[in-house]
């Protein structure tokens, strides 16, 4: 990636906060990369790199600065949207696929459906660092952000950033800072009280301003399934299973910074960096919304949307098997009813949450595929179509773990989904927008969309003509769908809708 000297170091001169998480600066003479937003004493110009990750800084040698700590950085970068193999690789990495001893890039080229070298020559391009390098970087600012942040032992965060051994993380943290982890935690100032995976362990997540924890509040309010969620104005609660494991998060706002904070109970560590990535997905905080909103600005329609809500994001979906059900569920009917049937759905097929989260208000877990396979959903009182396309889309899930994972690139997720009985074009959009967080899905048959469009112009278009008029929107027209969905429902972000999809 291209990046131009002589414009990195004016916004490192000038401290931009526009450009943190866009560019990395590593200093020669100290062997140290840092934001650039650092408050250290800025380097000569003839004394610096600028690199385009905290992955490509640390490949070429460098180490993260202690001050400014790249690790809380937002995750933002200028080619989002441009290459969607990286963004699906990146997906994937975020979920593990290159943790382990047996993880190799081969083979996640192969679950891209491209070739290693390919994947390798896409990395250098947009990130300036290997695929590897990536993985490992990741792990290592996970783990200095658990010691700054917590109070967790070094044995627990080399566990929970999926070191091998404590052996390695040693070593690891040894070679790069010349000193061991625990010299890190003595430094750190803002770091909570005592914590275990039972009583909750917070992490702060940035993102890039402005951010309209309002709107994104609101949609996840208006859809919140009685025992799984609660959502209050300024919290976000729900229960969380993986691998037979049952937890709780919390996410509210950090008052003050752009972060939120993110508190999860889980009894695995191991999993603590797949729950933050999925945290993250949810509430779309790596969405470049300058970059969005300036595109979508060019469109007169969208236009004073985009100025009433700068900080619009497309919100995610904890888990895509549960988005999947519950789009099914809402086909042709309001948000309100299909949020009675999924809180039927969970009463009566969902697990109790163990341990229960007292005085919470959470009670229950979504039910697995598996489950919900050999279920009768039939007793819900939903047509006997719509249950046999919930029990075949379970049996589905059930089948095929990878079935949600971003493995493919926007049309072939579709197309894919679009095989389940009971998911037509618009299902499969909105879980590709939302579970699959592809920027450019969109749903062009809902209802939503097209009486949003006929508010603005005065005529209300076809699907196909709202299509057409879609082009100038991409790479971002899940964004530009919210923006529509936002504004047609008064500034509430009420439930999209579907015409009809249920065979």
């Amino acid at each position: 990636m291209d990046l131009d000297r002589d414009a990195c170091y004016r916004a490192l001169r000038t401290r931009d906060a526009r450009f943190d998480g866009r560019l990395f600066v590593a200093v020669r003479t100290t062997g140290v990369y840092c934001r650039p937003i650092c408050p250290a004493r800025c380097a000569k110009l003839e004394n610096v790199d600028f690199y385009p990750s905290a992955a490509a800084a640390q490949e070429a040698g460098f180490r993260p600065c202690l001050r400014c700590r790249p690790e809380s950085s937002p995750d933002l970068a200028a080619w989002r949207g441009t290459s969607n193999t990286v963004s699906r690789a990146l997906a994937l990495i975020g979920d593990g696929a290159l943790d382990g001893d047996d993880a190799d890039v081969e083979g996640l080229a192969l679950r891209l459906g491209v070739g290693a070298r390919q994947l390798r020559r896409l990395f250098k391009k947009h990130l300036g660092a290997s695929p590897i390098a990536v993985a490992q970087t990741r792990r290592v600012l996970f783990a200095k952000q658990l010691i700054h942040e917590t109070r967790m032992s070094m044995v627990d965060v080399a566990l929970a950033a999926g070191f091998g051994s404590q052996r390695r993380f040693n070593d690891t943290f040894r070679r790069l800072y010349g000193r061991p982890p625990s010299a890190l935690r003595r430094q750190a100032s803002d770091v909570a009280g005592a914590e275990s995976r039972y009583a909750g362990i917070t992490l702060k997540l940035s993102y890039a301003p402005p951010y309209d924890w309002g709107a994104m509040i609101d949609f996840l309010a208006a859809r919140a399934i009685a025992g799984v969620e609660v959502v209050e104005p300024d919290c976000y609660r729900r229960t969380i299973e993986l691998d037979g494991c049952h937890g709780t998060i919390e996410v509210t706002p950090v008052p003050g910074r752009p972060a939120l904070a993110a508190t999860v109970r889980f009894p695995s560590l191991r999993a603590l960096p797949a729950i933050i990535t999925r945290i993250r997905r949810v509430f779309d905080l790596a969405a470049d919304v300058g970059a969005i909103t300036s595109q979508l600005a060019e469109d007169p329609c969208l236009a004073p949307r985009v100025a009433a809500r700068p900080g619009l994001r497309v919100p995610g979906a904890w888990d895509g098997f549960e988005l999947a059900v519950r789009a099914v569920l809402g086909q042709q009917i309001t948000v309100v009813a299909a949020r009675r049937l999924a809180a039927k759905l969970v009463a009566a097929h969902g697990e109790p949450l163990t341990p229960a989260a007292d005085g919470a208000g959470l009670t229950a877990v979504f039910p697995r595929p598996e489950h919900l396979a050999t279920a009768d959903l039939a007793k819900l009182g939903i047509p006997r179509a719509r249950a046999a396309s919930l029990s075949a889309l379970a049996a589905a899930a059930a089948d095929d773990a990878g079935l949600f994972h971003p493995d493919q690139d926007l049309d072939g997720s579709v197309a894919r989904l679009r095989a389940l009985p009971g998911v037509g074009e618009w299902t499969a959009q909105y879980i590709a927008m939302r579970a699959l967080r592809e920027p450019d899905a969109f749903p062009a048959a809902d209802i939503g969309l097209l009486r949003a469009m006929s508010a603005a112009d005065g005529a209300r278009p076809t699907p196909a003509a709202l299509l057409a008029r879609a082009e100038k929107w991409r790479p971002w027209r899940s964004y530009a769908a919210q923006h529509l969905w936002t504004a047609g429902n008064g500034g509430a972000q009420t439930a999209p809708q579907c015409r009809q999809e249920v065979a």
